[in-house]
């Protein structure tokens, strides 16, 4: 198994991104268009980014610089912690409100809020766990 959010992984979640309907094809309904980072709390930047242009992922890969909407971080443990049991809105909410997970770049407050946004973030994590 693939280092969490290294090229390998990131084009591993690419795939399982594009092949899940309620992720993908609800985003490509509201036209999402997003560069979103991925890494772990404490470190000076994220490891991995996908590239999502109306809903599908169409590049992943190691963190190269690029220009972020959204930059995620938690700890190792965490990470792996909704990975293995995907949160639904309350897990979630709770995980920001304790600072367990982090937006270095993007509006958490926002995206929650819209409900077209809100589903298909909580569908990342069980699509994470097929990676």
């Amino acid at each position: 198994m693939a280092e969490m959010f290294s090229d390998e992984w990131m084009k591993g979640f690419m795939e399982q991104w594009n092949a899940e309907g309620d992720l993908s094809g609800a985003l490509a309904q509201i036209g999402f268009n997003s560069v979103i980072a991925y890494g772990f709390e404490g470190e000076g930047q994220p490891r991995g980014v996908l590239t999502v242009e109306n809903g599908k992922a169409v590049e992943a890969g190691a963190y190269k610089e690029q220009t972020l909407n959204w930059d995620i971080r938690c700890k190792p443990e965490q990470w792996q912690k909704m990975i293995a049991k995907p949160p639904g809105m309350m897990g979630l909410g709770t995980a920001f409100a304790t600072g367990k997970m982090k937006f270095v770049v993007g509006d958490y407050t926002a995206m929650i809020k819209d409900p077209r946004m809100a589903g298909p973030f909580i569908k990342s994590f069980s699509v994470m766990g097929r990676v």
